[in-house]
């Protein structure tokens, strides 16, 4: 094969030879474009018009609520491709089918085709154009006949708004990566509304009333032929503290579930589980069978979200990395995992966080002593900055410049009772989970 790769390490290279936004600090283009993507995919066959899909977005809450939807419409009998991002580990994680992540064989083959198509049109894409693009030719490769695509960032300007998702779904709105989206909630909520097209139904997951309101204008000026809004269309009845995860009750307007048990931790949780099962139900046109929610809810697992991986002391990861995301933790924290002893986090930021603001709902917690590191990201905050922020707000701050180092020197200090928790950043919660875990260093 003339533009094919000799193995995965060279496909990886290639790869990584395109822009990168996830590892630059992005801001807003002058002329955003979603045209060479789309010009990608018509060269390709327009391999996004091959299934149907729900596409997902939201300031906190977007992976969760696709990798719920994801086993919802599994558990009804859809062969289900799904986009996510970021990683943790290696790139393959991003592209699954069926549940399971893209081999590094198909991988290989997939980058060789992608690279084939710029060579033959001379596009430019960057690498996570690129990712979109080989996600939607793979899922019709495969013969998926249901896709879930979770925006990288913001929406309307995001790479996978090429898709036509007959369901939109956005969790929920707050202030982050205001330097690519706008300094304003509304700016926001209206950039992440942008999913939304014709003919298809709108879940709106946010609590605040103007959030609804303005994103339930954009959607109708939009053509969506039906909204979904919670605490109207659907609802979080009941959401619960229970054994191994949530008790919660779910309405949507094709009725009732009650009482079903989620295997995933956080309050948070809950709402993103509404999120999903309105996403699934609307997708579908019917209400899911019980047994369907039951064994999808039960069974759906996503690491580096509130995932524990020790005990004594217990240790528990979890990405969150903006100052909702760590006051939904630290709220997580309070509710599920008291201690005896003390708490300490392993934490680093990237420079386009406060790092004050960030580390503010752990302060508040009681957490005893940080960690500080430095992400491994181009766009990581120094760690001596991250300290500075946590010293100021009255924990006592260790400088440990790797976040595998940090988690290490964290554990080795507390005593059975206490609890260490890594967070600020997928990158950093990558880390220190592939050290505990004894993975390779992050790949691709």
């Amino acid at each position: 094969m003339a533009q094919g790769f000799r193995d995965l390490d060279a496909a990886l290279e290639w790869l990584g030879g395109h822009v990168d936004y996830e590892r630059t600090s992005p801001t807003r283009r002058d002329v955003p474009t979603l045209e060479p993507v789309a010009d990608a995919l018509a060269a390709l066959g327009d391999p996004h018009r091959d299934a149907p899909f729900v596409h997902v977005t939201g300031t906190n809450g977007k992976g969760s609520t696709t990798a719920i939807t994801a086993a919802l419409l599994t558990e009804a009998g859809r062969r289900v491709g799904t986009f996510t991002s970021p990683d943790l580990h290696v790139v393959n994680e991003r592209l699954s089918v069926a549940g399971n992540p893209i081999d590094d064989d198909a991988l290989v083959d997939l980058l060789g085709r992608l690279r084939a198509m710029e060579a033959a049109t001379g596009l430019g894409l960057t690498r996570f154009e690129l990712l979109t693009v080989g996600a939607l030719l793979w899922f019709s490769d495969e013969g998926v006949d249901a896709g879930v695509v979770e925006v990288g960032l913001g929406g309307t300007w995001d790479s996978t708004n090429v898709i036509d998702g007959s369901v939109s779904v956005v969790t929920n709105v707050s202030l982050d990566h205001t330097e690519v989206l706008g300094d304003t909630v509304e700016l926001i909520a209206t950039d992440k509304a942008g999913i939304i097209k014709p003919g298809s139904t709108a879940v709106l997951g946010d609590r605040a009333a103007s959030t609804l309101e303005l994103q339930s204008g954009i959607a109708r000026s939009n053509g969506a032929a039906a909204l979904w809004r919670r605490g109207e269309e659907f609802s979080l009845v009941r959401n619960e503290l229970a054994v191994g995860g949530r008790l919660v009750t779910i309405t949507t307007p094709f009725g009732n579930h009650r009482d079903v048990g989620l295997s995933l931790h956080g309050a948070h949780q809950g709402d993103n589980a509404s999120c999903a099962l309105a996403a699934a139900e609307a997708f579908l046109g019917c209400r899911v069978d019980a047994d369907v929610v039951a064994a999808a809810f039960a069974g759906v697992r996503i690491p580096g979200r509130l995932e524990v991986l020790g005990t004594r002391p217990l240790v528990v990861v979890d990405g969150a990395h903006n100052p909702a995301g760590t006051k939904v933790l630290a709220d997580a924290l309070a509710e599920e995992y008291v201690v005896a002893g003390t708490t300490s986090c392993v934490v680093g930021a990237l420079r386009n966080r406060d790092a004050t603001e960030l580390l503010a709902p752990l302060a508040r917690l009681g957490v005893a002593r940080a960690y500080c590191c430095r992400a491994d990201s181009p766009r990581a905050l120094d760690a001596a900055s991250v300290a500075a922020a946590a010293s100021a707000l009255g924990m006592a701050a260790v400088v440990v410049e790797d976040p595998g180092d940090a988690i290490e020197a964290a554990i080795r200090d507390a005593t059975p009772d206490d609890l260490v928790v890594a967070t600020g950043s997928f990158y950093v919660v990558g880390a220190a989970r592939g050290r505990l875990l004894g993975l390779p260093g992050h790949r691709g």
